[in-house]
């Protein structure tokens, strides 16, 4: 049984499917599942009819976990730049040997911008972070432990399934309120330390202090939400098209009429990988994230 709040997958946007499975297929070994035109219908339930029709692919890790992770493509947006926009800043991974993926990347379409490294005060984990082909951010996290109030995953394959996604909000305590109040997750810890992916992308001392805070079903971590400086914007995109990056998020819910949210289309029943028959629907969060909410039942 999937858990109300699981993460259940994330779509990035590549300008190019055949460079994106190369990979999310070739060097992290995700299995891929299928691989078609993006439908009308799907495209236009996340409010981006302009999407519709493109290639696209459905990729799962070989654990068998019901995360599954999806490709767009699509043409790059030449005004955006990670980690300096509001929306969904990465996707976060469960691995096994983190020290051993700075070679593992070598030579192949992600490009490292954080190497392996232990967080001050936090020995749970230790996350390492690396850019997609389609500038969209992956975090490589392996878990050693859990921490005061969450439970943290260990990998089950060499790369296992999302489990934190990152939101970049301009408004840290409404986002946590909407998650709270429109999906019923829960407020875990907040957290304040040097964040050296946004130090790095607004030229931030390395000490500046970031605040970022859990949103939860009981222990299981879902979306950190990160405060972002005033440079911050919203992010650029083509008119009627996914967003660039980290594009959307999918969530698994008990009950969509429970969900407090303004629907993009009605909810409806879909088949297919990660849908597998059950109903979903889609919505704009507080801070312009694409979210999708499935309906475990």
């Amino acid at each position: 049984m999937i858990p109300h709040g699981s993460i259940m997958g994330g779509l990035s946007v590549v300008p190019d499917l055949a460079t994106g499975l190369a990979a999310y297929h070739g060097t992290l070994g995700l299995d891929l599942v299928s691989h078609g035109p993006l439908p009308d219908d799907l495209a236009a339930s996340w409010g981006c009819p302009a999407s519709a029709g493109a290639a696209h692919a459905v990729l799962r890790p070989t654990s068998g976990a019901p995360c599954w992770l999806r490709l767009v493509e699509q043409p790059d947006v030449a005004d955006f730049r990670p980690t300096t926009t509001f929306g969904w800043g990465a996707f976060e991974l469960t691995v096994e040997d983190v020290f051993g993926w700075p070679a593992r990347l070598a030579g192949s379409p992600f490009t490292i911008v954080g190497e392996p490294k232990q967080l001050p005060g936090m020995d749970a984990f230790v996350p390492m972070q690396a850019l997609g082909p389609g500038q969209e951010m992956i975090y490589l996290n392996q878990v050693f432990g859990n921490m005061p109030g969450i439970d943290l995953p260990k990998a089950r394959s060499l790369t296992d399934h999302v489990f934190i996604v990152i939101l970049a909000a301009p408004d840290r305590a409404a986002s946590c309120a909407w998650y709270q109040g429109r999906l019923g997750l829960d407020l875990g810890p907040t957290f304040e330390l040097p964040y050296q992916m946004i130090n790095s992308a607004f030229g931030l001392p390395d000490d500046f202090v970031s605040a970022l805070t859990m949103v939860q079903a009981g222990r299981l971590p879902i979306v950190e939400v990160d405060d972002y400086p005033p440079q911050a914007a919203p992010r650029p995109r083509h008119a009627g098209m996914l967003p660039p990056g980290n594009a959307l998020v999918t969530l698994g819910l008990r009950d969509l009429d429970a969900a407090a949210v303004d629907w993009i289309a009605p909810p409806r029943h879909r088949d297919g990988p990660l849908y597998e028959g059950r109903r979903a629907g889609s919505c704009v969060g507080p801070a312009g994230e694409l979210l999708e909410l499935v309906e475990l039942g």
